[in-house]
């Protein structure tokens, strides 16, 4: 018989269903094998079922008796993950399974991976309702959107003219007793560096940071983390004060909406040995000034394998002043909320392929013009050092409303369990409730979700009371008579 991990744990369903989908991979862009587990799911109980072509997938289940006169209520999370591993961890997201284990304090944790809580915990509380968990219910509707991770992908493209219900809830918020009621709008850029070239000469080392925490660029930005592409950026402009070397490549981070925890920069240069000391210098006055959390940072210099060709001196020092320059982190705090952030940015991806250097940043606010400017600021920039620039993936963000009848629900709900009045926030992070706002400009929206720590990076973790607390509430929300 197989050994679960989860059993033991109340309610059973929500539990069952979680461990079921860390077996499927599910990693952004290719949420195909999930799609098919819930399409074949919903049929194999009559339910209906939409499926487009991005694999978002809606299931519809009717009211129970004496439910049928209420308004149907739609459930909303995302089935795709973040796949961030540790760098000594050999796993396949394409084809592992997710090897989890409860520690010692009740959280679910991956072994040296992410753990898809985000938003798994949402799948897993659909999934548990739509089996037919004993809850009176309007009619429901079950939408599970794909690509949420690389910029709303699924939910931008997908056809709100199938949805009936005008009370929702999101499923993707992370902080146990607090509503979720508005959050930032965004977009991703890329910029292409197709640098000039010179037969390689010198010595070829890795130089590396590692050991950052990282975490989700919206949530954590205001967290004090350092971000590997920056510290790279620094480390670089330090040794080039000191001594020549040129760019062979660079690549850090994997995810733009992830705080990037390490970064490789392939460089040349004549003398190995002074490049290690003005890097143990360098690196040595850096660690004083990192938070708590960064503590296990650390810059390595190791020989790598000789190229035919190397950036030229005047590329070097473009792509090294992009990378301590570009500004990055919490660019202004909103003048409304004391300590909400309002606009950032996340240098988040440094690869070079082809030779031609990408960097990937994701920019956020609650406010369209910063994003707007931050787009013309970027192409600005890239203009100087001669790069291109392409926009991508611009999602808006959810404004607050004054009346929300889901949210005075939830208020009333959540002052019984927990004995206190529950927070209302706007976070400073993507959720796809602005994107299906502006499809149904009517539509009531709360986002909810259990207590999780460290999203989007290896040391993610999932309160297991907490997500029960949290399936205890949607019940009691979507059970509620409103007519």
């Amino acid at each position: 018989m197989e050994k679960r991990v989860l059993d033991g744990y109340s309610p059973k369903e929500i539990f069952y269903w979680f461990e079921e989908i860390t077996k499927i991979p599910r990693g952004s862009g290719k949420e195909e094998k999930i799609a098919s587990f819930i399409e074949n799911f919903a049929r194999e109980r009559g339910l209906y079922c939409y499926r487009d072509e991005l694999n978002n997938v809606l299931v519809r289940m009717e009211a129970t008796e004496g439910m049928e006169d209420q308004p149907s209520i739609l459930l909303q999370g995302h089935t795709d993950m973040v796949c961030e591993k540790n760098s000594d961890v050999e796993f396949d997201f394409d084809n592992d399974p997710i090897n989890i284990y409860v520690d010692n304090e009740g959280f679910l944790r991956a072994q040296g991976t992410t753990l898809g809580a985000d938003d798994g915990v949402a799948v897993a509380i659909m999934l548990a309702l739509l089996d037919g968990y004993n809850v009176p219910h309007p009619q429901l509707e079950c939408l599970f959107t794909t690509s949420e991770e690389i910029g709303l992908e699924g939910a931008t493209a997908f056809d709100y003219s199938n949805i009936k219900s005008r009370l929702m809830i999101n499923l993707d918020s992370e902080n146990d007793g607090e509503v979720v009621a508005g959050c930032a709008g965004g977009v991703r850029t890329d910029i292409d560096y197709d640098f000039p070239k010179i037969p390689f000469a010198g010595k070829a080392v890795t130089l590396s940071v590692t050991g950052l925490m990282g975490g989700h660029s919206g949530e954590n930005i205001n967290s004090g983390r350092a971000n590997a592409n920056k510290l790279m950026g620094r480390i670089l402009t330090e040794t080039a004060r000191e001594m020549k070397l040129n760019i062979i490549g660079i690549c850090g981070g994997s995810k733009d909406n992830a705080i990037p925890r390490e970064c490789h920069a392939a460089i040349s240069v004549e003398d190995v040995e002074k490049l290690r000391e003005l890097t143990e210098k360098i690196s040595s006055e850096i660690k004083g000034e990192l938070w708590e959390d960064d503590l296990g940072f650390a810059v390595s210099v190791v020989p790598c394998e000789t190229p035919d060709t190397m950036a030229d001196d005047e590329a070097t020092r473009k792509i090294i002043l992009f990378l301590a320059g570009v500004t990055n982190g919490v660019m202004s705090f909103s003048q409304y909320i004391r300590g909400l952030v309002e606009f950032s940015r996340n240098l988040g991806v440094v690869f070079t392929m082809d030779g031609v250097m990408r960097f990937t940043v994701s920019s956020r606010s609650a406010n369209n013009s910063q994003v707007e400017w931050s787009k013309h600021d970027l192409e600005a920039t890239a203009a100087a050092m001669g790069a291109s620039v392409k926009h991508r993936g611009q999602y808006p963000g959810w404004d607050y409303t004054k009346d929300s009848v889901l949210r005075d629900d939830y208020i009333e709900i959540a002052r019984e369990i927990y004995g206190k009045e529950p927070q209302v926030r706007i976070i400073h992070a993507g959720l796809e409730c602005g994107l299906m706002r502006s499809a149904i400009p009517d539509l009531d929206i709360i986002s909810i979700g259990p207590d999780m720590k460290d999203i989007h990076s290896p040391c993610e973790a999932l309160d297991l009371a907490s997500f029960a607390r949290c399936f205890d509430i949607v019940c009691r929300l979507i059970s509620k008579k409103r007519v």
